[in-house]
């Protein structure tokens, strides 16, 4: 047990230095006498720990040490590999040259007999859905200096290219960072057009962040907000729908994306906007649950015409 806590801290200084001797106490679950004892083992392991008195001081390991090689167990390697692969399937990972690299490398320190088993995943592994249209990732380093803003809520100056192509430059508090069917996007304040908006990640070319303090509005839902901006996209058709059942089972099986779902003395009204009705008729079909279609007229008749197809399907040799 002692072990294994001493070689926490040690993960701990590593992954944010400067912790205090109570929050190091918090987060191994010790008292502080302990925490100190730790960090003489560490030294006494040849692990330079240095400790700074104050109201503002905290543990950290000394400027220029380098620690030793990374070592994985084949739980964590199998773990980092099948995530990086993930990530570059479904758009999630920061560019395509970035993952392969660090699959590489990862690859290249792994043992050769867990290497070879790691390889041999990566190799057979099939997916049952289709990959998303290849979409441009977002820069790492906007990336990264957005979501120090948003967790230390302050402003940043966006360069942003709008879809045209055109370049901008605009003040933005960014209240959070969402990832949404293989794309980036980031939702905040935007001083320029006094709303709060979205932007997509890969069309940042910077974020500069200011010395302008910013609070978020409380119960602001970031991927919510996402997915009802994107799900205003206008579309051909608008669509109301009255579904007998209960929201909470609408809202497992309806995507937030796919719809706006609202309770009712009556079930759930759907309202969605569509390209195609028969579309929409063979997803309400699908969903299994009894249904009034309140608008359009177009989409009842798409209904009604599924339902002959199927009924024909069912029995193709009636009268």
């Amino acid at each position: 047990m002692t072990v294994t806590r001493v070689l926490a801290l040690l993960e701990l200084l590593q992954a944010s230095p400067g912790l205090t001797g109570p929050e190091l106490a918090a987060r191994l679950e010790v008292d502080e006498r302990t925490v100190r004892r730790y960090a003489g083992k560490l030294a006494e392991l040849g692990v330079p720990v240095e400790a700074e008195r104050g109201r503002y001081g905290g543990y950290r390991l000394l400027p220029g040490y380098r620690l030793p090689p990374l070592m994985l167990t084949d739980d964590e390697a199998t773990a980092v590999v099948l995530g990086l692969l993930a990530g570059r399937r479904t758009g999630l990972a920061v560019g395509e040259t970035a993952t392969g690299s660090a699959l590489a490398k990862i690859q290249r320190v792994l043992p050769q007999a867990l290497r070879e088993r790691v390889e041999a995943v990566s190799q057979t592994l099939e997916h049952t859905r289709a990959a998303p249209a290849a979409v441009s990732a977002p820069r790492a380093g906007a990336l990264l200096a957005l979501a120090d803003a948003v967790r230390r809520g302050c402003t940043v100056r966006l360069a942003y290219r709008s879809w045209k192509g055109e370049p901008s430059e605009r003040d933005l508090d960014p209240y959070g960072i969402v990832f949404h069917s293989g794309r980036w996007y980031v939702a905040g304040f935007d001083h320029r057009s006094g709303e709060v908006r979205t932007f997509r990640m890969d069309r940042v070319a910077g974020a500069v962040r200011t010395e302008r303090a910013f609070t978020v509005p409380e119960d602001f839902d970031a991927a919510g907000h996402v997915a009802a901006g994107l799900s205003a996209v206008p579309y051909r058709y608008e669509v109301r729908v009255l579904l007998e059942t209960t929201l909470e089972e609408a809202r497992r099986r309806i995507p937030a994306e796919a719809a706006a779902l609202a309770g009712t003395p009556g079930g759930v009204l759907l309202t969605a906007r569509a390209e195609r009705l028969d579309g929409m008729a063979q997803m309400l079909a699908g969903l299994g649950w009894p249904f009034t279609v309140l608008e359009p007229d177009g989409l009842r008749a798409e209904v009604g015409a599924l339902a002959a197809r199927l009924a024909e399907y069912a029995d193709p040799g009636g009268d």
